[in-house]
């Protein structure tokens, strides 16, 4: 005798709950494995198939034909992506950073506080319910050299005006301040969530063995949130690596190319040149950086928890 056949309800029959359990669990992951595979899977082979293929458009047809060394050479040849690459990459690492430190210090401070913090996240969040293209706008109102808010703030202390979005010394350095401005709440949102969830007795018993808060914060507090801090890591560089309308909405990509992004590039590539397979091979490339980035920066991170053990 089986062990099936042994597992029998009280009436003597065979129990076939936890098979028709089964069958049920996996044919009720049958219509969100299709929806994921038509909404993911099919347009990713689409892109790859794309990029490996030149594309036009003739007398309202799509002609494809298989020329991959041809996108290939043009991408070894294009200076400009490699300076959208260079931007885009120091773009990343100054938004995500800063974001990470300042939605730690909050999360931190707001934490601290007895009463009010349904206030403080309400106020907090405002920027990320604000429409880009307001953002935008508001922003290059406040970035404008004659008129704008800031550059009289300098004036009134005595200062000189800035060309914050016509001088390519700084240019980038302005559209990284709104993202900083614009995303920092999302940060702190997690981590603040983060910062609620820890163990209140593992704190209050590392304060009994005489830490201090430098030692809380290093030894205790950021270890514990380092699921929420590499959560929100992941977010905010993917986001930060497909930035967009914050580039064309404050300079277009100027002055001149200090600005130019991959995604800026790829847009021009693809709808002003109607150079569809090599925009499609710039979008696996994206892909793959933001792949390597994620790996380079997770593997970063297992270097320094190592070295703290």
């Amino acid at each position: 005798m089986t062990v099936r056949a042994a597992i029998r309800d009280e009436a003597g029959r065979p129990h076939r709950a936890p098979r028709r359990k089964q069958t049920f669990r996996r044919f009720a992951l049958w219509p969100a494995t299709i929806l994921l595979v038509l909404l993911t899977v099919v347009p990713m082979v689409n892109l790859f198939a794309m990029a490996l293929a030149e594309i036009t458009i003739s007398r309202g047809r799509t002609e494809w034909a298989f020329k991959p060394l041809a996108n290939l050479g043009l991408l070894l040849d294009d200076t400009l992506f490699l300076t959208a690459t260079w931007n885009t990459l120091l773009f990343v690492v100054l938004s995500v950073s800063v974001e990470l430190l300042l939605g730690i210090a909050l999360a931190l401070l707001a934490a601290s506080v007895r009463r009010g913090k349904g206030l403080i996240r309400t106020v907090t969040i405002l920027p990320i319910l604000v429409s880009p293209v307001a953002i935008g706008a508001m922003w290059r109102l406040m970035y404008s050299y004659d008129f704008g808010l800031i550059n009289q703030v300098l004036e009134a202390l005595g200062l000189a005006k800035v060309g914050w979005l016509s001088e390519t010394s700084i240019a980038l350095l302005s559209v990284v301040a709104v993202d900083i401005w614009h995303w920092t709440p999302l940060v702190f949102l997690i981590l603040f969530a983060g910062v609620e969830g820890l163990p209140r007795e593992v704190i209050e018993a590392a304060r009994m063995d005489g830490a201090n808060r430098r030692q809380l914060l290093r030894h205790i507090v950021l270890p514990l949130l380092a699921p929420a801090i590499a959560v929100a890591f992941i977010f905010r560089s993917i986001a930060a690596f497909k930035v967009f309308d914050q580039v064309v909405l404050l300079t277009g990509g100027g002055p001149g190319t200090s600005t130019e992004v991959l995604s800026l590039r790829l847009y021009k590539v693809y709808f002003e040149q109607n150079a569809m397979g090599y925009g499609a091979l710039l979008s696996v490339v994206t892909v793959a950086m933001i792949l390597v980035f994620l790996l380079t920066a997770r593997l970063g991170m297992r270097w320094v928890e190592a070295r703290d053990v």
